[in-house]
């Protein structure tokens, strides 16, 4: 018993070996992966033939040139069987992603909402409706829908969403309010827009992604894997106290950045009813709307700072709204970070605007089903057989 638990376990070790290995460096022959990973080619045609009858690989044509021998067929990951489904509550919309294993989107939907106020309940109802339009698709794609991860605005914590001043929520258990046939877990909106932009943006390793929505949260990668503190509660980068006798925020504090330099006091000194008239604005150079921004950027650049100083960060990334308001917030934040950095740095980290915008946050929460399923094919496998 003890051997075939062995064997079961160094199989599954080695089909996420193999799988990892053309994730990351695919399309790959049977003959480059035994030398990529150091397993027999014996035992490599043996995975890679189940991992094709599993649908997690695919064969695809003769191998590229630079190989001895009669040309190899190679193999890459199929978007043929699994996929993972990405959810999302912020204060003003709903949105779900479907993504299959090669990261292809397969579905998404975003429905405009003012969940202020609302009850739990009544948002997470619409957002299962929307859910319930994602899996219907899946379905009839033929393909099998791992798992599902949920994005909120706030701290959380083993299946709590703890506070979310910008809902009026507290203490809510969001995934126990979708009725839904696959497992949800539950993270902040902000960390997983992180790993959106590392699995599927610039691929950066190190950096510090900062979503601006009506909130401002932050996700911190390091090394290519998410920093969550302590408790998980890291990230609350809005609530930093940028003006200490500043106006009142939700939180219940007073100056912090998000009373600045969030969505509607981005609007509101900007006079402006919407993010699009306020790019509108903009764009047609009208000096209230470009006075806003200025502000909110420098408000964003001192909050920064004490960020940079603390984490001695090499690279920043702008996302949610900040990514269409980029041209316009991104040189206030810098003339900031220059000039309070100076003294400590010999340059300022690097600002760049996200490239996926605000499809970060579904695309991350995706995304983590599908790395899940590269770590650990084994199941799937086993289903298959």
């Amino acid at each position: 018993m003890t051997q075939a638990v062995r064997h079961e376990e160094m199989r599954a070790r080695n089909l996420e070996v193999v799988l990892g290995a053309v994730s990351r460096g695919g399309p790959l022959t049977r003959a480059a992966l035994a030398e990529v990973t150091g397993l027999t080619k014996s035992t490599v045609s043996k995975l890679v033939g189940d991992l094709v009858d599993a649908g997690l690989l695919a064969e695809t044509g003769p191998a590229r040139a630079g190989e001895r021998g009669r040309p190899g067929v190679a193999v890459v990951l199929s978007g043929a069987r699994v996929a993972s489904l990405g959810l999302e509550i912020n204060v003003d919309y709903l949105a779900v992603r479907v993504l299959d294993l090669t990261g292809e989107v397969r579905f998404a939907a975003r429905r405009e909402r003012d969940n202020r106020g609302s009850r739990p309940k009544k948002v997470l109802g619409e957002l299962q409706d929307l859910a319930t339009e994602a899996l219907a698709e899946t379905h009839r794609l033929g393909l099998e829908v791992a798992g599902a991860v949920l994005a909120v605005s706030g701290p959380v914590g083993d299946g709590v969403l703890f506070s979310a001043p910008n809902l009026g929520w507290q203490d809510v258990r969001p995934a126990d309010l979708l009725r839904l046939p696959v497992p949800v877990e539950l993270d902040n909106e902000a960390n997983l827009a992180a790993l959106g932009e590392f699995w599927y943006g610039d691929g950066e390793r190190d950096f510090l992604y900062v979503s601006g929505e009506i909130g401002i949260g932050a996700g911190l990668v390091v090394g290519g894997a998410l920093y969550s503190g302590a408790s998980g509660l890291a990230g609350e980068l809005g609530h930093v106290v940028v003006a200490p006798e500043g106006s009142p925020c939700s939180c219940g504090g007073s100056g912090c950045l998000e009373t600045y330099a969030g969505q509607e006091a981005l609007l509101a000194a900007g006079n402006a009813v919407s993010v699009p008239a306020l790019l509108t604005a903009l764009e047609g150079g009208d000096e209230t709307a470009l006075a806003a921004c200025a502000s909110a950027g420098r408000a964003l650049g001192i909050a920064l700072t004490s960020a940079v100083n603390l984490l001695d960060l090499d690279r920043i990334v702008l996302g949610g709204v900040f990514t269409q308001l980029y041209p316009w917030l991104s040189g206030p934040v810098a003339e900031v970070l220059a000039a309070r950095l100076g003294g400590l740095r010999g340059a300022p980290p690097l600002l760049s605007a996200s490239r996926l915008g605000g499809d970060a946050a579904t695309l991350g929460a995706a995304g983590r089903v599908v790395h899940r399923v590269l770590a650990d094919p084994a199941p799937f496998v086993t289903r298959a057989s």
